[in-house]
């Protein structure tokens, strides 16, 4: 998907991790400006349970709401 020339990609997790979706845009720079679109969501990028090793080991259907 693109917004005002960049390009997100949208992953969708199923089985354990169903219900998980996770978006992810390239930039230039860390400081590089860009659109926010109405359906993003938190930022998680330094988050480690997002991590795909780490939703292997801990997927998100045993994660807590207040974790």
């Amino acid at each position: 998907m693109t917004v005002d020339q960049h390009i997100w990609e949208i992953d969708e997790f199923f089985g354990d991790n169903a219900g998980l979706i996770v978006a992810e845009i390239e930039l230039n720079a860390l400081d590089e400006a860009f659109t926010k679109p109405d359906w993003l969501g938190a930022e998680v990028t330094h988050d480690l349970r997002y991590y795909n090793n780490n939703l292997a080991r801990e997927p998100y259907k045993n994660w807590r709401d207040d974790a």
